[in-house]
């Protein structure tokens, strides 16, 4: 059994190692030597875009605080009518792509937008009579990526307040505090570490959006380090700024785990949810529930709707080869990282149970950590080995004189493929981890008693109990595969395109409507996770 566990622990480790690979790559890079490009920069462009990264992420945190925060209380502390539908309905603006909704308001904001133009008929104004704020700016930014990134918050705070004591808001109302005060003496204070979570998330989501800031015109960071590999082609240079962003994430994780060090939170669920509930009347009733739908309105139902007229009007244009062939591309890379990815998951989880060892658990935490990097910044970390491999590859085929095969690694979808397993095989590393967490470790006792080796008791015993954990695991991988759209970019193949790309650059040129029914069904295929989180929240409380 020994001899079976140490190939365990080497699978495991080695795949811990590669996965955390990229990262190191960065680090690597950027430590050498500053070329001239590198400093120019510094000297002249990055302190702004810096300075634009820093005021993106801290007004959509603070955006989302206001959307998320409110929503969530009223979701969970007060009867409202449509109440069910809500709960879920708060949730569906992160399955919209940010850079198609920032398209979509363009549209209708811009001066030759529907909005203007009916503010004109209705007033009399004429172009200049009046001043109307521009949606292609840092702000508007702000706005866009706030509305779709909120539910982060609102998700998190919601269960922290279906959590909450029972007690403490009886107590609450018998020493006669108002909604308001219960809310901000008491409610508040105790979902303090779900908030923290929320915003490292909203925050790191913005951190690595280029979508949005690109075709706002706002120059970040993920800017500049798409610019400077593709258009200047310095690795190096983009190296050195993806470190800059990797430092800024994990001084971001670092603070959110400092602040709440010594919060130690112990409540009972909260029972007994309907009795203790707010009963809302009048125009208080009215105001919650335009505040609620107003949300799922302006961030998904008429984007989603916008986006419908546009596939229906241009279907004939839509239905290409080139669209089919994307979504085969779409497939094949998607599915290819979730089987992939839910190997993986497979393979470390079960070390991790096999052993008491701490290894183990590092091994698994490592594979992890490719999820809180952005994903132009992992794209720049995936470049750096794969073209190591690539130079190691031709130089020993020259060496032989076989000729040289050329970029096998880069040049292909390995490179992309391998990218989104990176990045999302934390998302398979915690579905299976949970269900394997209910498994009875009297079940292994069982099998090791019975004569199991570790293999047999991976095939026999555990596989059939967690497959509907890892088929969860990889649909989840599959999904969020389909919607990458910044490793995309930067590292598929020459003449290759995903439907995330394809509908990017339709949305860049201005011309989403002729890619509207790929992105519904970008849409429609992010909402799969979603109904999942709010099931399983459903399920909890």
């Amino acid at each position: 059994m020994k001899e079976k566990n140490s190939i365990w622990k080497a699978s495991s480790g080695s795949l811990a190692l590669l996965l955390v690979l990229p990262i190191f790559a960065i680090f690597f890079t950027a430590i050498g030597e500053t070329d001239q490009l590198f400093s120019h920069l510094m000297s002249t462009v990055l302190p702004t875009y810096t300075f634009n990264t820093v005021a993106l992420a801290a007004g959509v945190m603070l955006l989302s605080l206001v959307f998320g925060i409110p929503s969530a209380w009223l979701m969970a502390m007060c009867r409202l009518p449509s109440e069910r539908i809500l709960q879920w309905a708060l949730v569906l603006p992160l399955a919209m792509p940010a850079y198609i909704v920032g398209y979509i308001f363009t549209d209708w904001f811009d001066f030759a937008g529907p909005i203007q133009i009916a503010l004109r008929d209705l007033m009399g104004w004429q172009a200049g009579d009046y001043w109307f704020p521009d949606i292609r700016t840092l702000g508007g930014a702000i706005v866009v990526l706030a509305l779709v990134l909120y539910p982060y918050v609102y998700l998190l705070c919601r269960a922290a307040f279906m959590e909450q004591n029972v007690s403490l808001l009886q107590s609450a109302r018998l020493l006669k505090c108002s909604p308001w005060e219960s809310f901000y003496r008491i409610s508040l204070p105790l979902v303090r570490p779900a908030i923290a979570v929320g915003l490292s998330l909203v925050a790191m989501e913005t951190i690595g959006d280029f979508g949005t800031v690109s075709y706002f015109a706002v120059n970040t960071l993920t800017t500049a380090v798409y610019d400077t590999w593709l258009g200047y082609s310095s690795l190096t240079a983009a190296a050195k700024i993806s470190a800059i962003m990797l430092v800024f994430v994990i001084l971001l994780l670092s603070t959110e785990r400092y602040s709440r060090r010594k919060q130690k939170l112990f409540q009972n669920q909260f029972s007994s949810r309907e009795d203790f509930r707010y009963q809302l009347s009048g125009w208080k009733k009215w105001l919650a529930l335009t505040w609620c739908w107003g949300l799922v309105s302006i961030a998904f139902i008429f984007p989603l709707g916008q986006l419908l007229i546009y596939a229906y009007k241009y279907f004939a244009q839509s239905w290409t080869a080139e669209f089919q062939q994307y979504a085969i591309n779409s497939l094949y890379v998607s599915l290819s990282a979730a089987v992939i990815a839910v190997l993986i998951a497979l393979v470390v989880n079960f070390y991790q149970r096999l052993s008491a060892k701490r290894s183990a658990v590092a091994f698994m935490r490592f594979s992890s950590l490719g999820y809180a990097v952005p994903g132009t910044v992992l794209a720049i970390g995936v470049m750096v080995p794969v073209l190591f491999m690539d130079h190691l590859v031709n130089d020993i085929a020259k060496a032989m004189e076989w000729g040289r095969p050329g970029l096998i690694f880069s040049g292909s979808m390995f490179a992309i493929i391998f990218a989104l397993v990176v990045r999302f095989s934390a998302v398979a590393i915690g579905s299976i981890e949970s269900s394997l967490s209910k498994v009875s470790p009297s079940l292994d006792m069982a099998s090791r008693t019975m004569g199991c080796n570790a293999n047999q008791m991976l095939r026999r015993v555990h596989l059939p109990l967690i497959r509907r954990g890892a088929l969860i695991a990889g649909l989840l991988v599959f999904i969020e595969s389909m919607k990458e759209l910044n490793a995309s970019l930067l590292l598929r193949p020459f003449n290759f395109e995903t439907l995330a790309t394809y509908v990017y650059n339709f949305a860049s040129d201005e011309h989403l409507e002729l890619a509207a029914m790929p992105a519904v069904l970008l849409v429609l295929v992010g909402l799969v996770p979603l109904v999942l989180v709010n099931r399983s929240l459903e399920q909890v409380h």
